[in-house]
């Protein structure tokens, strides 16, 4: 992810649009989307094998951990964006301090995710307690994988970005990052309802 985050080439659209962040990026996130279609497609086979299984297994998690991880990915992704906008702009110091803002509230999302899973085993809620969290854990802690990957290429854009990596006028590798990070945010705007709410 770094050496994505490295390239800075501009990406024209054949109208003269231009997309954000670089085509390295680009690349890992139709990989990610496409990784998690076919998880998605896992989901609902099992839901339509097992629907009792589905609707009693939600019942069961905690609705409240769903939630609070749901409002720390948004948030952190309107802080990134904020970066972005702050340095497209020339302010340099304000998009430091958005990028730092961001990468604290994306901190919070291993940690409640950590607090969710030990509240699970309390209440004997494993991977082995039925298909709907076998399902639920896969699907859940590939998210966090790749919510991990995405914390670290907030650290590594904060970095380059405190040694002057970026300007108003070349700031494609924090475009990257924030594009990561909302297609991140976006799958779990997806599991979210999937599991704490439709089930």
């Amino acid at each position: 992810m770094a050496a994505e985050l490295a390239l800075e080439p501009r990406i024209e659209t054949e109208t003269g649009g231009r997309i954000p962040g670089n085509k390295g990026m680009w690349v890992g996130i139709t990989c990610e989307f496409v990784e998690f279609a076919v998880l998605f497609v896992v989901y609902f086979v099992a839901r339509a094998n097992f629907p009792d299984a589905f609707q009693q297994g939600a019942d069961k998690l905690s609705r409240e951990s769903g939630t609070i991880i749901t409002l720390l990915m948004v948030t952190s992704s309107f802080f990134i964006a904020c970066s972005v906008n702050s340095m497209r702009a020339g302010l340099r110091r304000q998009s430091i301090y958005w990028l730092v803002a961001g990468l604290i509230v994306a901190l919070g999302y291993p940690v409640a995710k950590y607090l969710e899973i030990t509240w699970n085993l309390a209440h004997g809620i494993n991977g082995e307690s039925g298909i709907f969290f076998t399902v639920y854990y896969y699907l859940t802690f590939n998210h966090l994988v790749h919510a991990t990957w995405g914390i670290l290429g907030i650290l590594w854009v904060l970095v380059r970005h405190l040694f002057g990596g970026y300007s108003a006028e070349d700031y494609h590798g924090l475009e990257a990052l924030a594009s990561y990070w909302h297609a991140t945010d976006i799958i779990w705007l997806i599991i979210f309802p999937m599991f704490y709410v439709l089930a």
